[in-house]
């Protein structure tokens, strides 16, 4: 890259940043943005360097050319000035966008901070609060704000641009999630409020119906979810490898119907054992996919996938 070359051959030549700065009549932080990559030099600049430096044109800018063997001030320009022009306008492409990559990255890293901290704030709120209408409005308030955030910023932390059906299928997943929130939070508020009563029977009903459906509904949408970091089955493994992604969300399609039709039966026949049961089918839900991928990822990074 043209900023290695700059500092190379300047150490090379014996100057500092200054010394340069003072020759090409540019101050030093001039330089030292070159050098760190943060700007491209001009083609008059790339001109004056290369003749400071003795060496030609090309060997500045790292291209393949057939220099001379020795350098020459008189060799300095051995590329036409269109060719030096086009690649300073491709060094210049280049970095708008690894300014581009680095922004959007520094921003996706705030949001993510943002959704964190609205997280922990939520296993605050629910530890400490001991009203539980109050401590469920407030755990509501902290997760609906965390997945809007995230609904508004879909497109910044998904790594891989995403088709139409690919992005449908983020959008219904993040507000399937505010749903489900919704659902559960008001009927604690009212229940704990006196406004609905659920029995027993009544309570177990109601958990079973939101285990089930959040089963059912992640089979359906699995299969279409694209490579991403923040929804959808993250496994250490599931996350480094997009093949091994697809490999655990189409079986996650495959079990999820099977795992929520038994839970459902074994809640019927075995209510007794609620905790017990939902634990098996969380276990089986999330195990079985993640058992296939990482044999799947382990015979990949080893050849034998």
């Amino acid at each position: 890259m043209i900023e290695e070359n700059i500092r190379r051959l300047r150490k090379n030549a014996k100057m500092s940043q200054e010394d340069l700065a003072e020759k090409l009549s540019v101050v030093r932080q001039t330089v030292s943005k070159w050098e760190r990559g943060l700007s491209v030099p001009d083609a008059e600049m790339v001109i004056k360097m290369a003749a400071l430096f003795e060496v030609p044109v090309s060997e500045l800018l790292g291209m393949e050319t057939q220099a001379a063997a020795a350098p020459h001030p008189a060799a300095v320009s051995d590329i036409s000035i269109k060719e030096l022009t086009e690649e300073l306008a491709r060094l210049n492409a280049e970095l708008a966008e690894k300014n581009k990559a680095e922004r959007r990255m520094k921003l996706a890293s705030q949001k993510r901070g943002v959704i964190l901290l609205l997280c922990f704030a939520a296993v605050i709120f629910s530890a400490n609060i001991q009203n539980q209408t109050l401590a469920a409005c407030a755990v509501g308030v902290c997760s609906i704000a965390a997945l809007l955030i995230l609904y508004k910023n879909l497109a910044l932390f998904t790594d891989t641009v995403a088709d139409e059906m690919h992005t449908r299928a983020l959008t219904i997943t993040t507000f399937f999630n505010i749903g489900m929130i919704l659902v559960v939070i008001t009927v604690t508020m009212l229940t704990e409020s006196g406004v609905l009563t659920l029995s027993a029977s009544g309570e177990k009903i109601f958990a079973t119906a939101v285990v089930a459906v959040i089963i059912i509904f992640s089979g359906m949408i699995s299969p279409r979810l694209p490579f991403n970091r923040h929804t959808g089955l993250r496994l250490p493994w599931t996350v480094r490898d997009e093949a091994t992604w697809n490999v655990a969300h189409r079986i996650l399609g495959i079990t999820a119907l099977p795992v929520a039709l038994f839970y459902i039966a074994a809640a019927i026949v075995a209510d007794d054992h609620m905790k017990t049961i939902t634990l098996c089918a969380v276990a089986f839900w999330i195990g079985i996919p993640a058992a296939v991928s990482y044999i799947y990822y382990q015979r990949k990074m080893h050849g034998r996938a």
